[in-house]
């Protein structure tokens, strides 16, 4: 990737991983339509990758983003054991890839690259300024 900058080319790297990751034997659940993943407020204890359809995710009954094959979703219980800040739930149907804590803390460590662009995604909906852990109990307020 010639054209690109060694930030730009670890961080394609690092997408494609998520892709990998999707793909990597961990057993994959599958959803309908419509079907709730996991709901705004629900403990979380894993993150998950989409292998194939789309996913979308609501805060307070409004989609914020819809994602598909490659995606990831779930990661800031993770990252910070808070509560789940928003509801995902299949737009289409759709097979994703459950991230346990323990498989999530093994790649943060061994492949720094993977924490980076977790972290990337997860800053998505956080207000400038504001500390990476206190984002999903501030979006949506005034």
């Amino acid at each position: 990737m010639p054209w690109m900058g060694k930030e730009d080319a670890r961080m394609t790297l690092a997408a494609t991983d998520f892709q990998l990751l999707a793909n990597a034997g961990f057993p994959p659940a599958k959803f309908q339509p419509g079907e709730v993943i996991f709901s705004e407020g629900d403990k979380g204890d894993k993150m998950y990758v989409i292998r194939s359809g789309e996913v979308e995710v609501e805060r307070d009954g409004k989609i914020v983003e819809t994602l598909s094959g490659g995606g990831i979703f779930g990661e800031m219980a993770l990252i910070d054991g808070s509560p789940r800040a928003a509801t995902a739930r299949a737009k289409t149907a759709c097979e994703v890839a459950p991230i346990t804590e323990k498989t999530f803390l093994f790649l943060v460590h061994e492949t720094p690259f993977f924490a980076i662009a977790v972290l990337r995604v997860a800053s998505r909906f956080r207000p400038p300024g504001l500390p990476l852990g206190l984002a999903p109990a501030m979006i949506g307020r005034d």
